[in-house]
């Protein structure tokens, strides 16, 4: 009786471990990939753009006068999901092959990124496409797909991008360039593209700044750093729901996997005071890549402040390293 009674409410421990693990696991969940920011400032672009003015003042004139000649425009795509995508582009003053696709980060948004779009378009004569990624900016979705997903909509957005540039060109020379989620995103794309093919030709180099390893290893690392907390059992149960939910997983999405396969030129940043997307990451992701590349720790930046520190150094190294692919 004793027996039955001590395996019963063994049962039900069991059991109450795993209803805890799985509403702790849903939060998190929703704590990640659904978080309040992406109403508060990714789908806010007025507040990005009065953000971006104050950090960055040389946007301000620029930003006006390319709305007030009509040089600044909206496009929209349909992915292979049926969702509804946006991206701003904008011509070079010049007509010229050269052009930039540019990847936003974690709860950011195209807007965001118009500093680099700056450094592409105003000061190395570039065309320039900065898309929204999936649930951010005016981009159709309702939960991050931390890169993963968004690879393939990227890849797809290059082929828009080449489409609008590159007709009257003979075809465009293209650059992808992602900072922090958009950096492990244009990692995890470089993987689906291959020096030699006849698919997406146009790609020539990649730029990736401070991109993390996985997935995994990011969540993992801000579960110990945050909340101070084991990957396991909380991470693995959340991992278990994103399948679940998403289709896809923390494991999977792997950027360090996906710089293996990658043979096409990569420019790896990151700032060597990055504890967001700890620099330590960039290292076996260097030593990943395969092929022509090259590494610029920028000295005392924090996370996806190289170019706000070091904008004239930033712009420099992206010049020469693109150069020698990019005619």
């Amino acid at each position: 009786m004793k027996t039955k009674k001590t395996l019963k409410y063994s049962f039900v421990a069991i059991l109450a471990i795993i209803a805890l693990l799985l509403c702790t696991g849903y939060y998190v969940l929703g704590y990640a990939l659904q978080p309040e920011l992406l109403k508060t400032r990714s789908r806010d672009l007025t507040a990005s753009y009065a953000y971006m003015v104050e950090e960055y003042p040389e946007l301000e004139s620029w930003v006006d006068s390319l709305i007030q000649n009509g040089a600044l425009r909206d496009w929209y795509i349909e992915n292979d999901r049926g969702e509804q995508l946006h991206a701003f582009y904008v011509r070079a003053a010049q007509p010229t092959r050269r052009t930039a696709v540019i990847v936003h980060g974690y709860t950011d948004n195209a807007i965001r990124m118009m500093h680099i779009g700056y450094m592409y378009s105003r000061r190395l004569g570039y065309n320039i496409l900065l898309p929204d990624l999936h649930a951010h900016g005016l981009s159709e979705g309702t939960a991050i797909q931390m890169g993963w997903l968004d690879r393939l909509d990227v890849l797809q957005w290059t082929e828009t991008a080449d489409e609008l540039f590159g007709r009257e060109q003979g075809g465009t020379q293209m650059v992808v360039h992602g900072i922090s989620m958009g950096a492990a995103t244009t990692m995890m794309l470089s993987g689906e593209v291959q020096q030699g093919t006849n698919l997406h030709p146009y790609i020539k180099c990649f730029v990736e700044d401070c991109g993390y390893t996985s997935v995994w290893d990011e969540f993992k690392s801000e579960l110990k750093t945050q909340f101070h907390l084991p990957a396991f059992p909380l991470l693995h149960t959340t991992n278990l729901l994103a399948q679940w939910e998403y289709g896809w997983n923390f494991r999977e999405a792997s950027a360090l996997e996906q710089v293996r396969k990658c043979t096409l030129p990569m420019l790896f940043i990151h700032g060597d005071d990055d504890d967001f997307v700890p620099t330590w990451m960039v290292h076996p992701l260097y030593e990943a890549k395969p092929g022509p590349k090259e590494l610029w720790l920028a000295p005392g930046s924090a996370h996806a402040l190289a170019y706000k520190d070091h904008p004239d150094e930033y712009t420099a190294r992206v010049k020469a390293f693109t150069e020698k692919y990019i005619d």
